[in-house]
């Protein structure tokens, strides 16, 4: 029998985009690519490793694009929260088809699909080897899920967060435009916020920065990704202080 690979972190944020679960399709969930996500966490809870989980909206509908057309913030930023929810309900049926217990935690009171937020039970879950997937962000407007992903890492302890994107780590300009675009091995957190590197928003990175939260940007794309740089392989970015 093969010795299960010791994991770097006893606990982690994955923070994963909205559009993550969309895959090929321009708008909506690809079920294959929520499963496929699903069987990225479990290679890593099987590890042992304790999970938390926040998920954009971007995917169903985005807060700033609602406004943009002239919809009134607050409201296209509630909109976008309970786009949020649906992503959690969807990956939460995935998690739990391939045998992982799962909450779906949500900062809006709405009992019949989710639990509320409470601390001390969600820190509780994860002692119980339960994913949690925080939903409908911190619960406010103007907020993003990359700055409740920071939050909720921070207020459950959590080790470091996974910032799951398209590439394999925090560049110096846009990869897919330039080829000659040089990724960081590791980055501080002024300089994310100084050069404006788009690895999450400034009041997310402030938070990460003031709460010494180290963030692992890496390619969601990659098969076993996730386990391996758990494992101490694989390439990514290390944003840290």
């Amino acid at each position: 029998m093969s010795k299960k690979p010791k994991a770097a972190y006893k606990r982690v944020m994955l923070k994963i985009s909205g559009e993550a679960l969309m895959g090929d399709q321009g708008f909506g969930l690809h079920p294959p690519t929520v499963e496929r996500i699903a069987k990225e966490v479990k290679s890593v809870h099987d590890m042992g490793v304790e999970i938390c989980m926040v998920i954009g909206g971007g995917n169903i509908f985005r807060g700033l694009q609602g406004s943009a057309q002239g919809m009134e913030r607050t409201t296209a930023d509630y909109m976008g929260m309970l786009a949020t929810v649906m992503n959690a309900l969807a990956v939460q049926s995935a998690l739990e088809a391939e045998g992982i217990h799962t909450r779906v935690i949500s900062a809006i009171t709405m009992n019949e699909v989710a639990e509320p937020y409470i601390r001390r039970r969600a820190v509780r879950h994860l002692e119980k080897k339960r994913v949690c997937i925080f939903a409908a962000g911190t619960g406010n407007p103007y907020f993003t899920t990359d700055t409740a992903a920071t939050l909720r890492a921070s207020e459950m302890s959590c080790e470091a967060i996974f910032k799951g994107t398209k590439v394999d780590g925090v560049y110096d300009k846009d990869p897919v435009k330039y080829p000659d675009a040089t990724r960081y091995e590791t980055v501080s957190y002024d300089d994310v916020l100084a050069k404006r590197l788009g690895v999450m928003d400034a009041s997310a990175i402030a938070l990460a920065r003031d709460n010494n939260l180290p963030i692992i940007v890496f390619s969601l794309d990659e098969p076993g990704g996730f386990k391996g740089i758990l494992a101490g392989e694989g390439t990514y970015t290390r944003v840290q202080g």
